[in-house]
């Protein structure tokens, strides 16, 4: 629960805490001068301080994540208040401060460290059972009934002229099947997501035959990136249905992955040669955008753009750290 180390939780934090701050000095300014003057001031203390609190939680990350959920709210709210006390210190030895208010320091640090640590549970709240089982439940109902009824027919239909074929179909169905209906863990890797997306798209090439041609450019390296399971499916099951099903000349589809620096991008491309058609409700879409901003918060970038013909899903994340989950 205790992990400050996320940008998007650092940004929301130092924001807080300013906002806190402006909002605090209002009380008792009489002109807009003096309540810049007095935010600064009192920003000149909170701020490092709310920093050292950010760096002493992302320190003890690791320690406090085996103790109670009751431990790591206290140790937060001690942290909070020392900080309290850093910030009041800095103040004190500028001289603006005179005579220090500590106990007020520590009880304030304390006070917004317990808020910004309630956030953190809340934060983890949402990525666990309730709200994430229930996302990915819309997620797999997206294997719809059709296209399960479709391969089973296509299987069917080579049973006898090719039946090494329609065992292979059979076989990449009941491996789709079992990855969408298993039980999920918070998260999978990028591999292990190519992997489901090469089992779906060789059951449609069954169906579709040259009306879908498939591009693979994958890199190795970014394949240690996490994502929420069954995240990339979805993308590639909306590339055949927008691109290929619409077209009687088919439509081409590609996947690539590449590592650029710390971060995996992935990217879904597809032609759209009978255009883009009536806009659907986007409900896949804003499911994966809101699952990947659940398990990578502001480090995780979701794009879509129509650019002449060409529909493309981008998506970033972080690389895992050497040596450990990042």
């Amino acid at each position: 629960m205790f992990d400050a180390c996320h940008v998007g939780v650092i940004l929301r934090a130092v924001l807080f805490v300013v906002a806190v701050v402006a909002v605090g000095a209002m009380f008792g300014t009489a002109s807009l001068l003096d309540w810049l003057a007095r935010t600064s001031i009192v920003t000149g203390g909170a701020l490092p301080a709310t920093l050292a609190w950010l760096i002493a939680g992302c320190s003890l990350k690791k320690p406090l994540a085996r103790q109670r959920l009751g431990v790591q709210v206290a140790a937060g709210v001690g942290l909070g208040a020392l900080a309290g006390l850093y910030g009041c210190g800095l103040l004190a030895l500028a001289g603006f401060a005179d005579p220090a208010p500590w106990l007020a320091s520590a009880s304030a640090g304390a006070l917004l460290a317990g808020m910004l640590v309630a956030a953190l549970v809340w934060r983890v709240k949402g990525r666990t059972p309730a709200a994430t089982m229930a996302r990915l439940t819309e997620l797999q109902s997206r294997i719809r009934p059709h296209f399960l009824f479709n391969t089973l027919n296509t299987a069917i239909a080579l049973v006898r002229e090719e039946p090494e074929r329609a065992e292979s179909i059979l076989e990449d169905l009941a491996e789709l099947f079992r990855h969408a209906l298993a039980e999920q863990g918070a998260s999978a890797t990028l591999t292990q997501e190519i992997a489901l997306a090469r089992h779906y798209l060789q059951i449609e090439q069954a169906r579709f035959g040259e009306r879908l041609r498939v591009q693979w450019q994958l890199d190795d390296a970014a394949g240690s990136a996490t994502l929420p399971p069954l995240l990339l499916q979805p993308l590639v099951e909306n590339a055949v249905k927008h691109g290929v099903e619409p077209s009687d000349t088919g439509a081409e589809i590609r996947i690539s992955t590449e590592r650029r620096g710390t971060m995996a991008v992935i990217k879904v491309t597809n032609t759209v040669p009978a255009g883009q058609g009536p806009r659907g409700h986007g409900l896949a879409l804003a499911n994966v955008r809101e699952r990947l901003g659940l398990l990578h918060d502001l480090q995780g970038t979701f794009r879509t753009a129509l650019v002449d013909g060409l529909y493309q899903v981008r998506i970033e994340v972080p690389l895992p750290h050497e040596g450990g989950a990042p």
